[in-house]
């Protein structure tokens, strides 16, 4: 099965819901790099959020990716809860594959890809923000260096050639300057992955003062990066995934935008 025309073929479009933010817009100019989010910035989740999947694992979706086992779903709560006990980390990510192998008894490595995206499809649909293959685009041919800092998963990084039609190097993306949670077994708002992040961008050159960081979550993204100091812009375009929590009113981002054309 070839994951990315599966996850393509059954997805459906979706909108993003108006957040009623007012747009703040500066100029890029000083600016060598952007970094982007990826769920809820750089598509649309259903869900809101990645990791509010793992939260609510649904029984139908269990049985849509052909796990009909009694109490599937609470099992693949625990599951993740034992992973994350056995972490050494504040913020723990799970490998999702290895959830899935202990939940299924499953052994072929490709099986367990397959139920994990096909449950992910039914748990958590997905599409592209609107005008994202454009200003992924536009950003690459003026030069700038493309980076991500994402809760994710294995199968996040499918959705590009699935939807956008080229991987995210493909499209212009770093591959030192992309950091997913479940390949450094922590997730955000852990400092140690925008620490990450700065250490690649001055290995190239760039400080983190020249550098944009685009999320819809002030706790998770926006407060973490503007601590190391990135330049911040919170993506306010999906009502599903703004994330604006109270103890967060004191930070201020740099930029707020509505729709991801607004960075041009």
């Amino acid at each position: 099965m070839n994951l990315a025309e599966y996850l393509r073929e059954n997805s459906r479009p979706l909108e993003p819901v108006p957040t009623g933010e007012k747009p703040v817009l500066k100029s890029l100019d000083g600016v060598r790099s952007v970094v982007f989010d990826i769920y809820g910035t750089l598509v649309i989740s259903a869900a809101g959020d990645i990791s509010l999947v793992q939260e609510n694992a649904s029984e139908v979706a269990m049985e849509r990716a052909g796990v009909i086992a009694p109490g599937a779903a609470e099992r693949y709560h625990e599951l993740i809860a034992e992973q994350q006990a056995r972490s050494k980390f504040d913020f723990p990510e799970v490998e999702i594959r290895e959830v899935w192998r202990e939940l299924t008894g499953e052994t072929d490595a490709d099986r367990i890809e397959e139920i994990a995206v096909a449950y992910e499809c039914h748990a958590n649909p997905v599409w592209p923000m609107p005008n994202c293959a454009e200003v992924i685009d536009e950003l690459r041919n003026r030069g700038l260096k493309l980076g991500i800092v994402s809760n994710a998963q294995f199968y996040t990084r499918l959705m590009f050639p699935a939807f956008l039609g080229a991987d995210l190097e493909g499209l212009g993306f770093d591959p030192e300057l992309m950091i997913f949670s479940y390949e450094e077994g922590e997730g955000k708002p852990s400092r140690g992955l925008y620490r990450k992040l700065a250490e690649q961008l001055r290995a190239r050159g760039i400080e983190p003062g020249e550098t944009l960081y685009v999320g819809n979550d002030m706790r998770k993204d926006i407060a973490p990066a503007a601590e190391i100091g990135f330049q911040t812009a919170l993506f306010a375009g999906d009502k599903r995934s703004l994330r604006k929590p109270v103890e967060t009113a004191e930070v201020e981002p740099d930029w707020v935008l509505t729709d991801l054309s607004q960075l041009l």
